[in-house]
């Protein structure tokens, strides 16, 4: 059996905070998804895997900096999960050795291609990361998690998160919605069109977008400068603590 191939899209990501001012941005950008399970299976001319490239894919941007897809099973198993088939990352890769990822995703499957779990494993400015256990369950397609994790200076840890996903048909679509207990509070959309990643996908990505990953951190200061200007609030950062895990 050949081994499923990695992709890339090409899409945007769109933000919309409404309270306690209305603040809106959107731009356009690439991912990867790559099959973690059969990741070894990846050969893509300018694409590398924990080697430095045009775009490349490195394990120790995931999880405690190890094998990324044994820190994803070992998790699920400490809590009760079982994901033995397809495990499928959506992020951003490395785009000539930079990279920051504010959020990705891993959509991890039992063998007879069920949905187990989708983790959200989130990073700050600060350089903590966080991990949302999403369990599947019903409605399909709908995730809830409790907020804890700092990630904004101008929204404070109370409050929900609620996640949406639909990966079909050659489109990727990931909504999170942000309630901060009294309504909702920011609206958050990432989306792309998908198709094989490939040498020429790859160069086509880079030359559109040659800047894409530094160019997510400098958009995360510009977007704080601009709330700063309105006065926003802001919340203090707790201690820093290790990787968790919550739901």
């Amino acid at each position: 059996m050949l081994p499923e191939m990695a992709q890339i899209g090409f899409g945007g990501l769109r933000h919309l905070r409404l309270k306690p001012v209305v603040n809106r941005f959107s731009y356009p950008l690439f991912f990867v998804r790559l099959p973690m399970h059969e990741l070894t299976g990846v050969a893509v001319p300018g694409f590398s895997i924990d080697r430095f490239n045009l775009l490349s894919f490195h394990h120790r941007d995931h999880g405690e900096g190890g094998d990324a897809l044994r820190w994803v099973r070992d998790l699920l198993q400490a809590q009760g999960l079982v994901a033995d088939g397809a495990i499928w990352l959506t992020t951003f890769p490395r785009v000539l050795g930079y990279v920051f990822k504010p959020v990705s995703f891993w959509h991890c499957h039992r063998a007879d291609g069920q949905l187990v779990a989708v983790l959200a494993e989130v990073n700050n400015t600060f350089g903590e990361r966080h991990v949302y256990l999403l369990r599947a369950g019903e409605p399909a397609g709908a995730f809830e998690a409790q907020k804890v994790f700092h990630v904004s200076p101008f929204f404070g840890r109370q409050g929900r998160y609620r996640f949406g996903f639909h990966v079909e048909a050659g489109r990727f679509c990931a909504r999170i919605d942000y309630d901060d207990g009294d309504g909702l509070a920011l609206a958050t959309r990432w989306w792309g069109k998908l198709e094989p990643l490939t040498a020429r996908s790859g160069r086509r990505a880079f030359w559109r977008y040659p800047l894409m990953t530094l160019a997510v951190i400098v958009r995360i200061h510009l977007q704080a400068v601009r709330l700063l200007r309105k006065r926003l609030r802001l919340f203090p950062k707790p201690v820093p603590s290790p990787i968790e895990v919550t739901e």
